[in-house]
């Protein structure tokens, strides 16, 4: 692991060495002699201009490099969901200067396992979360959408553990593509291993970004291919980042300071003064702003917003740290009532705020785009992911509001996804978000595995409050139920 952080780290330096040298095409004369430089990584979140990690960037003097393709990249090259690293002069934040994305695995899944959200794509194993968006063409828009004849494209970031956070998914197409660290070199067999993947190089074209023209284990790179079996027959392997590698040694001494905003999991963790974001070192003093938890929230894989400066050591010093809310809680259902004055709208009862770091996106006929709470209105069919408003006005702080049209009539495909209250009325009902869960004998049971409980009675047997539920039926009245499909969730 130790190499993919310093791989980040050196991508992130290379993007700032390509802005400070001037780089090429219509972007790079514009930013000459800029003494501060500011760096943004994040999932974009919204256009008109590119929303990253809900910071707005216009674009019109921004040179792209999307997949490789630093010629004829552009804005509609990225989509909703995708990770994104800019650069942008802080004396005029409105413009980024570049845009950086790439996809981290692209290939044939293999094994798709909603009960551990885990998809295994060119032997990478891809953790699927409340934040991941699936492109349009995935239906159902979920890891059920997903089998093991598909051939995907993944966007996000690596957790501590090597594991790819998925933030975008979608079907990719032509060669397979993966990133990571080299284990297991055989230079007789020219063969070796990035994570369950095996790779042939014996008909590769080493890059001239491997130092030496040598592989080594523990070497990030990027390698693509084409599989046969099990193994990637690969064409060509280069060392991970934008032309340049992380051990090139990028002078950074062109700026006199250097702004960074980052969100990512905290991929290794010491102390709150000592830990890494996406593989970005940071530490914290007694100036930093905690936003969304206390400094005992930080541990490994917790998902975190960062600001600060970089030191002279190339340390991120944070002036805030924003944990990022829990998305536990799900609800897809049909808007009671908007009341946009105080940012606030109620679906089967349950009542939902929204507010700066909420995403809000429209996937129906009408395609709204940007996408605003006042263009919501009752009827419109919702699915809302968030956590808990502690302390708050309402029943749920959203991260993710998406409108959709209605899939089927009214009240079907509603689901609701939380922890179990009281009252539960073994066998016939039970309570999420003050909305009454009522079952009959269709209604099927599952355990978190996604196996059928015998019986009714099992299932309420195994039931407590504080469990987290997902249902799936139809929705009779404003805070009634009628469950098809009941499920624990781990």
């Amino acid at each position: 692991m130790k190499n993919i952080m310093k791989n980040l780290l050196g991508t992130l330096f290379t993007i700032v060495a390509v802005v400070g040298c001037g780089g090429g095409g219509s972007g790079g004369s514009s930013v000459a002699g800029i003494d501060r430089i500011g760096i943004s990584a994040g999932p974009v979140t919204g256009f008109g201009s590119i929303f990253v990690s809900d910071d707005r960037f216009g674009t019109d003097i921004a040179e792209f490099n999307i997949d490789d393709d630093s010629t004829s990249s552009s804005e509609t090259d990225l989509e909703i969901g995708d990770f994104v690293i800019l650069t942008f002069d802080p004396a005029n934040p409105a413009n980024a200067l570049t845009v950086f994305s790439d996809d981290l695995v692209e290939g044939p899944v293999s094994t798709v396992n909603p009960a551990t959200n885990t998809i295994v794509v060119a032997g990478q194993t891809v953790i699927v979360d409340a934040d991941t968006v699936f492109d349009d063409s995935i239906n159902p828009a979920s890891i059920e959408g997903v089998s093991p004849t598909d051939f995907i494209e993944v966007s996000g970031q690596f957790d501590a553990n090597g594991d790819i956070r998925a933030s975008r998914i979608e079907p990719g197409m032509g060669e397979t593509e993966v990133h990571g660290e080299i284990n297991g070199l055989d230079t007789g067999a020219m063969t070796f291993m990035i994570n369950a993947l095996n790779v042939s190089y014996a008909s590769a074209v080493i890059d001239d970004n491997i130092p030496g023209g040598t592989l080594a284990d523990g070497q990030f790179v990027e390698v693509k291919g084409v599989m046969s079996g099990a193994t990637l027959n690969a064409t060509k392997v280069e060392q991970s980042g934008i032309g340049v590698g992380a051990d090139d040694g990028i002078d950074l001494g062109d700026f006199d300071e250097i702004e960074i905003e980052i969100e990512g999991f905290i991929t290794r963790f010491v102390s709150v003064t000592d830990f890494d974001v996406a593989g970005f070192p940071v530490t914290t003093n007694a100036s930093t702003v905690f936003i969304g938890g206390t400094p005992g929230d930080l541990g490994q894989n917790v998902k975190v917003e960062v600001e600060g400066d970089l030191n002279a050591s190339n340390i991120l010093v944070a002036t805030k740290v924003d944990i990022r809310r829990a998305n536990a809680i799900r609800v897809s259902a049909e808007v009671d009532s908007v009341d946009s004055d105080n940012n606030e709208f109620t679906v089967l009862g349950v009542t939902v705020r929204v507010d700066n770091e909420t995403r809000l996106k429209d996937q129906s006929i009408a395609d709204e785009d940007p996408f605003l709470l006042t263009q919501l209105v009752a009827g419109n069919y919702v699915e809302v992911r968030g956590g808990t408003d502690a302390g708050g006005s309402a029943d749920i702080i959203a991260s993710e509001v998406e409108r959709d049209d209605l899939p089927n009539g009214p009240g079907e495909d509603t689901e609701i996804r939380g922890f179990v209250e009281n009252p539960i009325n073994e066998p016939t009902s039970f309570t999420i978000l003050g909305v009454t869960i009522e079952t009959n004998p269709g209604t099927v049971f599952r355990d978190s595995a996604g196996i059928p409980f015998g019986s009714a009675s099992d299932f309420f047997d195994a039931l407590d409050p504080g469990d987290a539920v997902d249902v799936n039926g139809t929705e009779t009245s404003q805070q009634i139920v009628v469950a098809d499909e009941v499920q624990f969730e781990n």
